[in-house]
Parts: structure tokens; C-alpha cells; sequence
């Protein structure tokens, strides 16, 4: 059964990953290279202006080579970008203000393969962590404010090597310190570079 429903997830995921692929052709792409291998994104800065450029900003400033996948949950999301391998945190920027009802209204949705920032308990928090969906959790889309928060703002999409991405996802996770679902191996994003604009 376990194997059945793995199978169905890395599908899906790959599907998603696909279908992404058609999102928009001029839209910024990031590659990262990684200790799994090698993945690309797309941000979309027509529609979540504030928060890509703050992601293309850490990107071009090299924030995220070197830091790690530090929390990994199998059917839910991989988040990295603001930990080394110690744990210890990046120093990074002010935080950007919340721009999920935005995206929620130009259509973006957390999706499987879809990239939106981490961000604590206060809206306006994000800085340089994010995470890439690995299913449907719409209970993270932004349809209005209520008790459980104020939802996640998607800015862009996984359009390929969504085969690494199923592969950090079904990383073998433990506790680390303070921290739980973090990879047993080291998952290193070894540098992260813009190769469109």
C-alpha cells in the first residue's frame, strides 16, 4: 500500500511540475543546484511583486548557497533557505509584508510544486525561508483572513527537476537540537543562481 500511495504522490508531484512548465515563458527562473541534484524555478513578479523581488534578491546576494532543506515533511512541503548544516540561522533582511491575498487573487494557489515564503505566526515575517509544496494544501491559500492565519503567498512554481524534488521529499527526517523533520543527511543547496530574468 505504502509503495502504491508513494508511487501516486511522486506522480502527482511530477504532474504538477508539468503543468507548471506553461506558467509563463518570460517569467525569472532560478536554478538551484543541490547535494539531491538540480531543480528550477520560475517567480512571477506580475503578480507578487514584493515578495520575488525579495527572493531574486537573496539569490543574486548568494544567501541561500550553502544553507540546507532543514525541515521536510513527507505529503506536505521541503523548506530551506535559512539554516546551515549547524542549524544556525542566516542573517537576512527586513521582513517583507504578506502578499498571499494578492496572490490568491491573481490565481496562485499552494499547489503541489508550487514556491511560497515561511513566515512565523505574524503575517508580515517572511524574509529568505521558503518552502515548495509536495500536495494540494489549500488550507494555506489566502481566501480571507480567519483563526487559522492569513495564509502563505505563493510566488512561483517548480518547472523542472521535480524528480529531485520527490527525492528530498522522501528524505529520512529526525530530530536536530530544537528542530524536528529535519533531513538525517545533509540536503544542501550548494548555490542558487538566477538564469533568467
Amino acid at each position: 500500500m505504502f509503495s502504491v500511495t508513494r508511487r501516486l504522490a511522486a506522480a502527482t508531484l511530477l504532474a504538477g511540475c508539468l503543468a507548471g512548465s506553461a506558467w509563463a515563458a518570460d517569467a525569472p527562473r532560478v536554478k538551484f543546484v543541490t547535494s539531491a541534484g538540480d531543480f528550477v524555478v520560475e517567480v512571477y513578479p506580475d503578480k507578487t511583486p514584493k515578495t520575488a523581488e525579495n527572493f531574486l534578491q537573496y539569490v543574486r546576494d548568494k544567501h541561500y548557497d550553502g544553507t540546507i532543506f532543514h525541515r521536510v515533511i513527507d505529503r506536505f512541503m521541503i523548506q530551506g533557505g535559512g539554516v546551515d548544516k549547524d542549524m544556525v540561522e542566516r542573517k537576512t533582511r527586513a521582513p517583507i509584508p504578506l502578499e498571499a491575498q494578492q496572490a490568491y487573487g491573481k490565481g496562485l494557489r499552494n499547489t503541489v510544486g508550487a514556491l511560497a515564503m515561511a513566515r512565523t505566526n505574524d503575517p508580515d515575517s517572511a524574509t529568505a525561508q521558503f518552502f515548495i509544496n509536495v500536495a494540494n494544501n489549500g488550507f494555506l491559500n489566502h481566501t480571507a483572513p480567519t483563526a487559522q492565519g492569513w495564509g502563505y503567498a505563493v510566488f512561483g512554481k517548480v518547472v523542472s527537476g521535480c524528480d529531485v524534488v520527490d527525492k528530498i521529499e522522501r528524505t529520512k527526517t529526525g530530530r536536530k537540537g530544537f528542530h524536528d523533520d529535519v533531513p538525517l543527511e545533509d540536503v544542501v543547496i550548494e548555490k542558487a543562481v538566477v538564469v533568467s530574468e
